[in-house]
């Protein structure tokens, strides 16, 4: 059974999210847990927490996807930027687990200017300070588009922060469509290709979401902008090739397309009507 949600808003709190989410036809969802462009986070209400665990068990949901803001730069030249990264990755993931068995997605990171070796240098060191062995919550790298000088535009950064870590058996993976395809690895004309290139330097057993989401852009763009499914570069046919490949069908996906909820009832329709 094809697991897909779509982004919703934390506003109301976890049960709302759910009910909003299932409303649609979801059996999952995404969210920030605080403000995207900002540090602010809305404090977690354990009356509502309870009731919302309660909901997504009832209605077999999940895995909930909590995504970190965009503003988070664990490769900042600047130290108070690196520093309020690191408090915020390290607040979000106590809280976490109160939220047993889910996901944690996060933008590795941009080294503005410093270089790549040295911004995974400081995304390695952030990781290692605020991880730990036993930790319930699966933490997600995303795969990015190689906007400016973001890091994670290739599978080869990724595996790099992963085994330069100490806590690299809790890293994971998001594979976000949009992302690798400006990237440059063409999903459109050899997805088997990609993904094969994905497990022989990663591993598939490392990947845990998949953003669904099309292009405005063509290959290898590297501008990061995401487009409604079926109306960007990559097509209808890319995704009913991803929700019927057998190795990504039992991975749960998130759409972040540019949708309010209707938008996003629609294309859970349609991507559950791809699947064959």
């Amino acid at each position: 059974m094809l697991r897909i949600g779509p982004h919703v808003s934390y506003s109301k709190g976890f049960l709302n999210m759910a009910k909003t989410a299932s409303s649609i036809g979801a059996n999952t969802f995404q969210y920030f847990m605080r403000n995207p462009r900002g540090a602010r986070a809305k404090a977690i209400d354990e009356k509502d927490l309870e009731e919302f665990k309660k909901f997504i068990e009832e209605n077999n949901m999940g895995p909930i996807l909590t995504h970190a803001p965009y503003t988070m730069n664990l490769a900042s030249k600047t130290k108070r930027t690196r520093e309020i990264a690191h408090i915020i990755l390290e607040d979000d993931l106590k809280k976490m687990e109160m939220l047993p068995g889910n996901l944690y997605n996060l933008h590795p990171g941009a080294h503005v200017g410093q270089g790549v070796e040295e911004g995974t240098r400081l995304i390695v060191e952030a990781l290692d300070s605020v991880l730990w062995d036993g930790m319930n919550t699966k933490v997600l790298l995303e795969t990015m588009a190689g906007k400016g000088t973001e890091i994670g535009r290739s599978f080869e950064e990724i595996r790099d922060i992963i085994d330069r870590s100490k806590f690299g058996d809790n890293i994971y993976l998001s594979l976000d469509p949009c992302h690798i395809f400006e990237a440059g690895y063409d999903i459109v004309n050899d997805l088997g290709g990609v993904l094969e290139e994905f497990d022989n330097v990663i591993g598939l057993e490392k990947l845990k979401a998949i953003h669904i989401n099309d292009s405005k852009n063509p290959l290898g763009a590297r501008k990061d902008r995401h487009e409604k499914i079926g109306e960007g570069s990559l097509g209808i046919e890319t995704f009913e090739r991803i929700v019927n490949h057998p190795v990504l069908q039992n991975i749960p996906m998130y759409l972040e397309t540019p949708n309010e909820l209707d938008g996003y009832e629609h294309e859970i329709k349609i991507l559950r009507k791809l699947v064959k």
